[in-house]
């Protein structure tokens, strides 16, 4: 139920004719088909920008017209799921390999909001940071990350081999313990050539929680 209060207390900030940029997940698949609901019931209008081929399929099946940057340079809204969440509102994300067209809408969005569980929220960030590669410059990278965290090159489930992105590249999980800075270890991540982005977002402008009997509402 936690998505769910998420979900639909995220709903109601979409306005008709809005331009949203579409995070991926769970959750955001909740809020998309709440959203579906408004749409049908309301005969709203609603513009997206997806970040990945989960969220796009989505969203059309629910009614939203999809756009691109190339349309709308500048977003209205962008609602995303975070793995993980700290009390700075700084996020970890790209569980699902999406962070590098998570983190385009995101920046390309007047108003960036987070919608997750409660228990994503943490005092200081600790999981693995997702980044998508180049695969050409994998080797080089990884020895890279390295000297500085302990990393993994990430393998899926489903097929043989690495898991290759949207945009056709290797995604490698990196361990830095409790993350004391998260700005200076996005900075620095983004620094290593090869490196397309990284899964700390420190521009996010409201976290909605889902609880058991609600939400809790979060902004900087």
């Amino acid at each position: 139920m936690s998505k769910e209060f998420a979900a639909s207390e995220a709903v109601k900030m979409v306005k008709d004719g809005m331009v949203l940029g579409i995070g991926s997940g769970r959750t955001v698949e909740v809020f998309l088909r709440k959203l579906g609901d408004r749409i049908k019931n309301e005969g709203l209008e609603v513009y997206g920008v997806p970040s990945s081929y989960q969220s796009h399929m989505v969203a059309v099946e629910v009614g939203l017209m999809i756009v691109d940057l190339f349309e709308y340079s500048e977003l209205d809204l962008c609602v995303d799921g975070a793995d993980q969440i700290d009390g700075d509102l700084n996020c970890i994300k790209g569980g699902g390999g999406a962070l590098t067209r998570e983190k385009i809408v995101s920046q390309a969005s007047k108003r960036f909001v987070i919608i997750a569980e409660e228990r994503k929220f943490v005092d200081k960030l600790n999981m693995p940071i997702p980044i998508e590669v180049i695969p050409f410059a994998y080797g080089y990278v990884r020895r890279r990350l390295s000297e500085i965290c302990n990393c993994r090159l990430r393998f899926g489930s489903g097929k043989v081999g690495p898991v290759v992105t949207d945009n056709g590249n290797f995604i490698i999980d990196c361990d830095f313990g409790f993350i004391e800075n998260p700005r200076e270890i996005e900075a620095q991540l983004n620094s290593i050539a090869g490196v397309v982005e990284n899964g700390i977002f420190c521009n996010v402008d409201e976290v909605i929680l889902g609880c058991r009997d609600g939400v809790r509402i979060l902004k900087r």
